[in-house]
């Protein structure tokens, strides 16, 4: 007599285990960003949410809001921390609260170029940088290029006087402020989204960015001049809360590991193909003249800023912009 009731308990017990199971909901993952879908950040977003999903099925869904259509640059960091999103690519420029040593990156002219930037953050001290932040719980998965920075104006852009008194949209940096102080201009702190807008009522006369970014936000429609100084790097950290990713199943972690790796490389190719097709856009538009500066041009500029240096070297570490240096030799 006990056989048959034993029997149907073991059932209701793998039945209702695999009930279970079945009724187990992935992890979501949510990826805000402040920028259109076609830009490098967009590009490689749209890759991470494709390769998780496609090796992870039933695993993992991945949600990407793009544009600030989520959350703002000026939230995001803040909505990370509190879990109501678990990824994002937040600007280099914008890590100073948390470590000093990020600085590195807005230095004016210490990166003779994208090769240069890519060798540095693929050395130890690069990489180290992003583990800088785990006792904030802010864990770096790794770097996304943007590119290198450009100037826009108002007027024409050819001689450091040629910035006195003008005011320039920044990230939230103090690096960048000193930096614009350094040629006599004024710089103006304000969130991406609003850009466009503070160009075209004259809040702000310049800006500085990338090709890619200069041409989705459609500010070569405000903007009479760009000066090509590849004066800088605008790159991003991408980043998760430490809780968070350690705390994920070490089978997802490390199939996750491998495609922050992938999408990285696609976003960083992405960059290189965005920036050059933007620059074509821009000068087909013909709204806005691309300046070209001789050697001895970009030479003024960079000693009129590199003053800047010296003034966060403390706080940076004196080692460390002298890695970031010696990535401009190749090896």
């Amino acid at each position: 007599m006990l056989k048959p009731i034993w029997k149907a308990l073991a059932c209701t017990l793998v039945f209702g285990a695999l009930g279970t199971a079945m009724a187990a909901e992935p992890i979501v993952i949510k990826f805000s960003h402040v920028v259109g879908e076609q830009t490098p950040k967009g590009q490689g977003a749209l890759m991470f949410k494709q390769l998780a999903e496609e090796r992870l099925p039933g695993k993992v869904k991945v949600e990407v809001y793009p544009n600030s259509t989520l959350y703002g640059d000026d939230k995001e960091m803040e909505a990370l921390l509190l879990g109501d999103v678990q990824i994002i690519a937040r600007s280099l420029a914008k890590f100073d609260q948390y470590t000093k040593s990020v600085q590195l990156f807005d230095l004016p002219f210490l990166f003779d170029d994208i090769a240069a930037v890519d060798r540095f953050q693929q050395s130890p001290a690069g990489q180290k940088l992003l583990k800088s932040m785990e006792s904030k719980n802010v864990t770096g998965l790794a770097y996304w290029h943007n590119g290198m920075k450009q100037l826009s104006a108002d007027k024409p852009l050819r001689k450091p006087e040629d910035a006195l008194d003008l005011a320039f949209r920044i990230q939230t940096s103090t690096v960048l402020e000193e930096q614009f102080k350094a040629v006599g201009a004024k710089p103006k702190p304000m969130i991406f989204s609003v850009v466009y807008q503070g160009l075209r009522t004259g809040l702000v006369n310049g800006t500085e960015n990338t090709y890619s970014n200069f041409y989705n936000q459609k500010l070569h429609e405000v903007q009479k001049y760009v000066t090509e100084t590849n004066h800088g790097i605008l790159d991003y950290m991408l980043i998760t809360t430490s809780d968070f990713w350690n705390g994920l199943p070490p089978d997802i972690r490390t199939e996750l590991d491998k495609i922050v790796v992938e999408s990285t490389a696609h976003a960083n190719k992405e960059a290189e193909r965005f920036n050059q097709q933007d620059k074509q856009h821009v000068l087909d538009a013909k709204t806005t003249e691309i300046i070209a500066l001789t050697p001895e041009e970009r030479s003024a500029w960079r000693d009129k800023m590199k003053p800047v240096w010296a003034k966060f070297e403390k706080e940076i570490g004196p080692d460390l912009i002298q890695a970031a240096q010696a990535a401009n030799q190749v090896q």
